[in-house]
């Protein structure tokens, strides 16, 4: 019985997404439009400093991030405080679905959304900036950004339940971008000042970004990288459990 809500919630958020059109279009549209503008401005023979990535293959892996980025923190965070506010969490407490359930269904479905986000930066790419990469790789890169995001929907719960619906997006907000900025999905970290690529290596995301910029060199993810997300999947679901269970004993 639990399952059976567990699996009906998630896919309620995902229709609910899917119908919301204008987050879906900016969703999949702005990092896309965002990608164009940034290489755009750069020469198509340019490397990013410390590897052989070209600055276009480089964006394109960072805007693909930075729109899977978009579509589970800001859509999630907003989505629940609001419906907390309305009561449906409260309804969702009278049924069998436990507080795990409710948090998974939520990272699950606001997971699902991002694979349009992805695959039109990366059409993009290849359409318009003449990005070329081989089968495998445009398939691990499309699975290792999508698993990625699930760090990132799981901090949109989390958020969800910290902040009030007032002040739900300027807190997304600044999350958002500076996790955007610093961990490097505007800007190479191999422009920051020594100081500031520490702090930036131990953020989700530019480990986040590393995993997609490893196979574009032809490797696989280095384990660090992939222990850094999965540690911070970790704080991040279990404090969104937390905070749900805390949630329904105010209640």
């Amino acid at each position: 019985m639990r399952n059976y809500f567990s699996w009906s919630l998630t896919r309620l958020e995902v229709l609910r997404t899917l119908r919301n059109k204008k987050f879906m279009f900016f969703s999949v549209i702005y990092p896309s439009a965002i990608y164009l503008l940034i290489s755009g401005t750069q020469n198509t023979t340019d490397t990013v400093p410390g590897s052989e990535l070209t600055l276009q293959a480089f964006f394109m892996v960072s805007m693909a991030s930075f729109g899977a980025l978009t579509a589970v923190l800001m859509g999630n965070s907003e989505r629940i405080a609001k419906e907390r506010e309305k009561g449906w969490v409260r309804q969702l407490r009278l049924t069998a679905l436990p507080g795990r359930g409710y948090v998974l269904s939520k990272i699950a479905g606001a997971g699902i959304v991002t694979l349009p986000c992805i695959v039109v930066v990366f059409l993009v790419a290849a359409g318009v900036k003449g990005v070329r990469l081989d089968a495998w790789q445009w398939l691990a890169l499309t699975g290792l950004i999508w698993a990625g995001s699930l760090v990132f929907a799981a901090l949109g719960v989390a958020i969800g339940y910290v902040a009030s619906g007032d002040a739900v997006r300027p807190i997304t907000m600044i999350i958002y971008f500076g996790l955007s900025i610093l961990g490097g999905l505007w800007m190479p970290t191999a422009t920051f000042p020594d100081w500031l690529q520490k702090i930036s290596e131990w953020l989700p995301t530019h480990a986040y970004a590393a995993l997609g910029q490893s196979v574009e060199m032809g490797g696989s993810p280095h384990a660090k990288d992939v222990a850094v997300l999965c540690a911070y999947f970790v704080l991040f679901a279990g404090g969104a459990a937390w905070l749900y269970r805390k949630d329904t004993l105010k209640a």
